[in-house]
């Protein structure tokens, strides 16, 4: 089973965990301004890549806090794990990272 890290609450397992989505980063400042078309496209399409990219979890079972992950969706590699605040882990957290086991 794949290990995640949750920057609040340390390594644990993925089933504590569900996947949010590709982090198609920052959400639009005035949504109401976007056409039907692109709003559609903010909310919905994805490039679902091979290789490293950012993705949405949320620790389901565990502090119910969203993060963004860096992983490599080949090999299931976490690269880095950030906060969705300010981008960092919160202080005194366990280190970012992730592995299979």
């Amino acid at each position: 089973m794949q290990r995640i890290t949750c920057p609040y609450c340390g390594p644990r397992d993925q089933s504590e965990f569900r996947f949010g989505g590709e982090s198609s980063g920052p959400r639009p400042l005035r949504p109401e301004q976007l056409s039907d078309a692109e709003w559609a496209d903010y909310l919905f399409y994805r490039d679902n890549v091979k290789g490293r990219h950012r993705e949405l979890w949320v620790h389901d079972f565990g502090c119910r806090q969203w993060f963004e992950i860096s992983r490599d969706t080949l090999s299931h590699e976490v690269h880095e794990i950030r906060t969705l605040g300010d981008g960092q882990p919160p202080s005194g957290s366990a280190e970012a990272g992730g592995s299979d086991e």
